[in-house]
């Protein structure tokens, strides 16, 4: 009881402070959101209202929301980054020597996009490479098991979200018979999506061999100062030879199990090939900082694995770049991916995301492809998972309609899948919304894919799609109730914290 009595009167003893001296603290704060953190305007005045017309609160949304890694080097790795440098630029020097038009006809035309990701972010571009989609949970987890059962060397598994339930639980027995056969097995989740599981679970893996780390794990039980930053990546690599990137976590909505949400309509990429090793080095920079294991040490971890498929001409070849964005990074690369795309436009861009929250970059480079008369397609879902989120979204796609894009609500479950296609000639896929968490706040990564027999895959799925969605009109958008109109007004105000 002594202890309880302390940590109460401690507690009233600093909100008795915080409240004698609020206004001084709020001008501290405000001077450094202002002065010394690397914010865009809207997103400083929207912390300074919270300061203060949220009195105390707004603080400690602050303390634990607001964090800047930019400057950190907690993710740097050296060995890496020398590796990673010296083939990006030995990829530039050579693309630079040949004919542009080579580049051109090996990345669909967007030379000067490679050539961005290369100069800005180390992103090689890989051409042997294959790919199978996935739009549906059950039978994407189908593949993966299949996959884990063939593993011969290691297995390496990244999700942000890893729940307790029969999805994971079906996975676990074909984990644990490759452990016992010499197969090194390793799960990195993030201390957000992962929270709800039994630690007793996690120390039973362990101590079967398997190797477990948490991505900005809690402290004090549940509690997590860094909840704003998330790492969003799902990521699988097994053996070098195949790789996943995408929208699906591991839980039972994602097999369509969850009444809640119903039909859950996802995209999954399989790639065999080169890209797998961005998928590889990816995971390994996450994996050193989580579990501080060196993985580069081994460079049978990054080397071409047997079973690479072969290609039968340049017309065979699939582009792929890897790029990856988060908020220890100086450039948000995803985003910038996505804006070369808006503005290369002359077709058509269709886009699909759950939450549709852009900046006034994005958001512009999208109005100015519609009004050019860009056939710009905006599919969001009909239901929220996350309120506040969706709201911002209803009030960003009913804008778009005022500029000619047709903006369709996916009624047949619940939209999560994530990507641009474009033309119908290069697409960006994998674990990034649209929206501004994940273009600055969450650890992400995507697939460009320079390929038009891909990219018109994934538009024929889109397609596929329309027939479960309602298109919302500007009359029917213009008719919405007071309520609704006050929910995606607030929302909207508060998109740069969302």
């Amino acid at each position: 009881m002594d202890v309880i009595s302390t940590i109460y009167d401690t507690a009233v003893s600093v909100w008795a402070w915080l409240l004698d001296h609020i206004i001084f603290v709020n001008l501290i704060l405000s001077i450094i959101i202002v002065f010394f953190r690397r914010h865009d305007p809207k997103t400083v005045w929207t912390w300074l209202l919270a300061l203060y017309f949220i009195p105390v609160f707004g603080i400690l949304f602050y303390l634990f929301f607001d964090q800047d890694f930019r400057k950190s080097k907690m993710f740097r790795i050296k060995e890496v980054e020398d590796r990673l440098r010296y083939s990006a630029r030995n990829q530039e020097e050579f693309i630079k020597s040949q004919d542009m038009g080579l580049l051109g006809s090996l990345a669909g035309g967007y030379a000067d996009l490679v050539l961005y990701n290369l100069e800005v972010a180390g992103s090689v571009l890989t051409l042997n490479n294959h790919v199978e989609i996935f739009t549906d949970g059950v039978e994407k987890f189908k593949d993966l098991k299949e996959e884990l059962k063939n593993a011969k060397r290691y297995i390496h598994i990244q999700y942000y979200i890893i729940k307790n339930d029969e999805l994971f639980d079906s996975m676990i027995p074909i984990l644990l018979d490759k452990v016992r056969n010499g197969v090194e097995v390793r799960i990195l989740y993030d201390g957000m999506g992962g929270r709800f599981m039994p630690k007793r679970k996690w120390k039973m893996l362990k101590e079967a061999g398997i190797g477990i780390a948490s991505f900005f794990p809690p402290v004090l039980g549940r509690l997590n100062f860094r909840v704003n930053y998330r790492n969003h990546r799902k990521i699988v690599v097994i053996d070098g030879r195949v790789g996943y990137v995408g929208g699906f976590n591991i839980g039972r909505e994602y097999i369509s199990k969850d009444p809640k949400f119903g039909y859950w309509r996802d995209t999954h990429l399989k790639i065999y090939g080169e890209a797998v090793i961005g998928l590889q080095l990816r995971f390994a920079q996450d994996w050193n900082y989580a579990a501080g294991e060196n993985l580069f040490k081994d460079m049978r971890y990054f080397n071409e694995a047997d079973g690479m498929p072969e290609p039968t001409s340049i017309d065979s070849m699939v582009g792929i770049q890897i790029i990856s964005s988060g908020p220890d990074t100086q450039t948000r690369q995803i985003r910038d991916n996505y804006l070369e795309l808006f503005h290369k436009a002359r077709h058509h861009i269709y886009i699909q995301t759950p939450y549709f929250v852009p900046d006034d970059a994005v958001l512009s480079a999208i109005q100015i492809a519609a009004r050019s008369g860009v056939d710009v397609r905006l599919m969001i879902p009909c239901k929220p998972d996350h309120p506040f989120v969706y709201w911002a979204t209803c009030s960003y796609a009913g804008e778009l309609l005022d500029y000619g894009a047709r903006v369709y609500v996916y009624e047949n479950g619940f939209l999560h899948s994530k990507g641009i296609m474009v033309d119908g000639r290069v697409s960006c896929y994998g674990t990034a919304n649209m929206d501004i968490r994940s273009f600055e706040l969450n650890f992400e990564v995507n697939a460009t894919i320079y390929d038009e027999d891909v990219t018109g895959q994934l538009e024929e799925a889109f397609m596929n799609d329309l027939p479960h969605c309602r298109e919302i009109t500007k009359e029917e958008y213009a008719e919405r109730n007071m309520w609704m109109r006050i929910k995606e007004q607030s929302s909207r105000l508060l998109s740069p914290l969302l």
